[in-house]
């Protein structure tokens, strides 16, 4: 029986919360979905994740959580990351950093989804390889289970489609955040691994990438400092659902969401 994961993009803010809240649910049910992955990087008021937010998701039936460059926002996460195993940093910051960069969970109906999260190099902060990290992290999660996703919290495309034919045939999907933008090339490649450069975001679409679009305007026209409020006109919920055999590992379809309020 083929097993269906649900990815949603970066969670901005309260409109992204709210999202999760009002429609995650009803949208799981009425697509037999079997787990549910979001990125949380900027789910505290655009920028970090606080363990109350962390734990706020799960409520509302998020099965884990991945996040990127702004992990480290909100100092609370810290404690929440290093317990709670559904929760994940990029596997390629330091070997000294809390928490870990991939994860085996298991679902409602007891299959194994493994999860990596690692983030790029290009246009980004110093980290280590991510093709390396990724390659320990998977070599690993084979021993437990075949369904494992990649999560690619980057701001290249090169380098994302680069990680999806690095990882094609030994995972199910590779699938980049970080950009808030959904691309359209979806597809599952010849290995049998789906690939999406970008799921998106949830949050208020009606902004400069979540945030509101006065702000970001007066900073790219004066090149003066401002401070970005978060945007919350137009709330959509984006992501993919990827659906996989699970004893194979290997994808059958990917497909574009997108979740509104009407």
């Amino acid at each position: 029986m083929a097993f269906k994961i649900l990815v949603a993009g970066d969670i901005v803010g309260s409109p992204g919360r709210e999202m999760i809240r009002n429609h995650l649910e009803a949208y799981v049910e009425a697509n037999s979905i079997d787990f549910t992955i979001v990125n949380g990087e900027n789910a505290a008021g655009g920028l970090g994740i606080s363990a109350a937010i962390a734990q706020r998701l799960f409520e509302w039936g998020v099965d884990a959580i991945t996040t990127g460059d702004h992990v480290w926002k909100k100092k609370d996460i810290i404690s929440a990351i290093q317990t709670d195993v559904r929760i994940l940093r990029p596997a390629n910051f330091p070997v000294e950093s809390p928490g870990r960069g991939h994860t085996c969970i298991k679902s409602a109906s007891g299959q194994s989804v493994g999860i990596v999260n690692v983030v790029g190099r290009v246009f980004m902060n110093p980290a280590e390889c991510p093709f390396k990290a990724a390659d320990r992290a998977v070599a690993e999660l084979r021993e437990q289970t075949r369904v494992i996703l990649v999560d690619v919290h980057a701001e290249a495309t090169s380098e994302k489609i680069a990680m999806g034919w690095h990882l094609n045939g030994r995972v199910s999907a590779v699938y980049g955040t970080h950009t808030h933008v959904q691309t359209a090339d979806e597809r599952v490649l010849s290995g049998g691994t789906a690939y999406i450069s970008d799921i998106g975001m949830v949050g208020g679409h009606e902004s400069v990438l979540g945030r509101k679009t006065e702000a970001v305007l007066k900073k790219f026209i004066t090149n003066l400092p401002a401070h970005f409020d978060v945007a919350a006109g137009d709330p959509r919920l984006c992501g993919a659902v990827i659906t996989v055999d699970p004893v194979s590992g290997k994808a059958e379809a990917i497909e574009r969401v997108v979740i509104t309020p009407d």
